[in-house]
């Protein structure tokens, strides 16, 4: 059975998805109810021969879930590493010294031919290292459709489904705007479409447009889509109903949550005008919660822009908050309280092939370079 999102209106009458042409801005159609946003992407696996874990002994079994972000590092000095998204350890192949793992390849995977050594750490620490591995491609399956139920169509797109064509019905490049019980925007997902089936929807005509306009049922190809991972689904239910009253909503939240957190609150804000402080303007850190990268960013972006804001979710991005028009006009004041714990977790991270930087002192010069002054207490 297809998960739904979302079965009613909001009181308002706001319809929540709106699907829009990505060149222009069209909007093809609204709709308050959305199938097949959640569920299982397609992983790939890797079992690792030779498996050598680092660096303790208790610390041998790499078990569930890895992390957010794995990166495999070829000791060849010479191929590139690669990154596998939402890793997951199945644990030790029965009969074999091989570990299996997996999650979601990048966009390039393993360097074509390589079957070497690899070293494979979670950013945070190495996990270990293995003689070759096998990469095996999960099999093609059948991929439920994205169904927005209930949809009002706009003309352009009643006169692609009248045709009918494979042209017609090629929406090329979209997104799913997704909306807050408030009327603000929440999310957008882009996707590369099309319209695989449509029917008269059970919710009847549209009461905003012409007399006997009916509603329909739009099924978009899901082969071209990519789900919401399921635990991504409570998160996206919170904030429906708005941002959070109080900030450190998400401190009780594990790093993988924190990070489709961090995610929600990134796209949020990217498409929402921000008001800028003044110059001048005092602001305070909790750092009581920052224990691993995501929690960083969350907390910092608290600081500024109060609960469920945003200020950069990598060095980079910090870097172009600093630079206004994310809620701070320099020079300002910061007071980071429990500095400490910070400086524990993320003074030793490591970059995708491995080299350790310090986070946490980046983070504080990048800060102070952008014309705020920090007191560590």
């Amino acid at each position: 059975m297809i998960p739904t999102v979302h079965e009613d209106r909001d009181h308002r009458g706001r319809a929540r998805y709106r699907l829009t042409d990505t060149e222009n801005g069209h909007i093809w159609g609204v709709c308050s109810e959305a199938d097949g946003l959640f569920g299982s992407p397609r992983r790939g696996t890797y079992e690792l021969f030779g498996w050598v874990p680092e660096p303790e002994p208790e610390e041998a079994e790499v078990r569930g879930w890895v992390g957010s972000r794995v990166w495999l590092v070829p000791e060849d000095g010479e191929s590139e590493p690669w990154l596998l998204e939402d890793a997951q350890s199945l644990g030790r192949h029965p009969g074999t010294d091989g570990l299996v793992l997996t999650g979601l390849d990048d966009y390039e995977g393993p360097p074509e031919g390589h079957r070497g050594m690899v070293r494979v750490h979670d950013e945070y620490r190495w996990l270990g290292s293995c003689r070759e591995f096998a990469r095996v491609l999960p099999p093609e399956r059948d991929a439920p459709p994205l169904v927005l139920r209930g949809l009002a169509p706009d003309e352009r797109l009643r006169q692609a489904l009248s045709k009918g064509t494979r042209r017609a019905l090629d929406l090329e490049q979209a997104a799913l705007e997704i909306w807050d019980d408030q009327g603000e925007p929440l999310i957008e997902m882009l996707l590369w479409t099309r319209v695989s089936a449509w029917r008269p929807s059970a919710y009847g005509t549209d009461p905003g447009a012409c007399p006997g306009t009916h509603l329909i049922d739009l099924e978009l190809d899901g082969k071209l889509f990519t789900p919401v991972p399921e635990y991504v689904r409570p998160l996206w239910e919170r904030w429906f109903s708005g941002p959070p009253d109080a900030p450190g909503a998400w401190a009780g939240l594990d790093t993988r949550r924190r990070g489709a957190w961090l995610d929600l609150v990134r796209d949020r804000a990217c498409r929402r005008a921000h008001r800028d402080r003044p110059s001048g303007h005092p602001y305070e850190l909790d750092g009581r919660h920052i224990t691993d990268v995501p929690g960083l960013y969350l907390a910092l972006g608290e600081a500024v822009n109060g609960p469920g804001g945003y200020f950069g979710g990598c060095p980079a991005a910090v870097d172009d908050c600093l630079r206004g028009t994310f809620g701070y006009t320099a020079p300002g004041a910061l007071l980071w309280r429990d500095a400490a714990i910070a400086r524990k977790h993320l003074s030793r991270i490591l970059t995708p092939d491995g080299r350790p930087y310090d986070l946490f002192t980046e983070t504080l010069d990048a800060l102070t370079r952008g014309g705020i002054d920090v007191t560590l207490r």
